[in-house]
């Protein structure tokens, strides 16, 4: 039995989320229902986060405990021959028996894609949200530099009854418009529930006027969900890598 580390990246547009669920679609039970195929009986297999419904990844890491005599590129290729065409592993790698995909992540980063030009690119239809307006992005980044930090971000969380600690820290907001493209680079310790979808929406509010920097702050101040903004749709986002030691 060895311990293998897998680099993944998947569309995750029809998916119900990473996290394995009765009677779902999902990016887990995919590729555990192949893996356990390949080794003759049930696979578990844990990714460093569990993406939420219709989110993609690039750099998805996850591991699992395998008894095969495949070598790692044989693991790759028999996964990559049987899983659907909208999840590709890209890496197979035997790892240290401790290794833990999501205990052992010491950030990630995600990217957030919107779109507000004239005309909308047909074929990255999947991969962006439509904007109706144009925000202002010199102070969308003047208010990212609130969400700095190391805070509390329970309002920026969807599930309201979260018991762990909700205190995460950002270290990196990038704000880029290239075209009618603008992306949102975040990178930090970890991300609560829809707290980069929540981080977005409220940024855009702030670029079409409807929210000032000062309110953000507030957002984050106060114990009340309805300060931050709204969600952003999940087809935007995508997890770009997950830092390790």
């Amino acid at each position: 039995m060895k311990n293998y580390r897998f680099l993944i990246e998947y569309d995750g547009t029809r998916y119900y989320g990473w996290q394995r669920q009765p009677d779902q679609n999902t990016i887990q039970g995919k590729i555990e229902s192949v893996l356990s195929v390949m080794c003759g009986k049930d696979i578990e297999i844990i990714g460093a986060g569990r993406t939420d419904g219709g989110v993609h990844a690039r750099g998805m890491v996850a591991n699992a405990n395998l008894e095969t005599e495949l070598t790692p590129e044989e693991i790759r290729d028999y996964l990559n021959r049987y899983l659907p065409d909208d999840i590709a592993v890209l890496e197979v790698k035997e790892a240290s028996p401790r290794f833990h995909a999501r205990y052992n992540a010491i950030g990630k980063t995600y990217r957030y894609t919107c779109f507000d030009g004239d005309v909308k690119p047909v074929f990255d239809r999947k991969y962006y949200t439509r904007l109706e307006e144009k925000p202002d992005v010199e102070r969308m980044k003047e208010a990212a530099e609130i969400l700095l930090g190391e805070h509390d971000f329970r309002n920026f969380c969807v599930n309201p009854r979260m018991k762990k600690s909700t205190v995460r820290k950002v270290d990196r907001i990038d704000i880029v418009r290239d075209g009618g493209y603008i992306t949102f680079t975040v990178h930090g310790t970890g991300f609560l529930q829809n707290m980069v979808r929540i981080m977005v929406g409220t940024l855009l509010e702030v670029g079409c006027g409807r929210m000032t920097a000062d309110q953000v702050r507030q957002a984050l101040e106060n114990q009340d969900r309805q300060k931050a903004g709204p969600t952003a749709p999940a087809q935007g986002l995508c997890m770009m890598s997950v830092d390790y030691d």
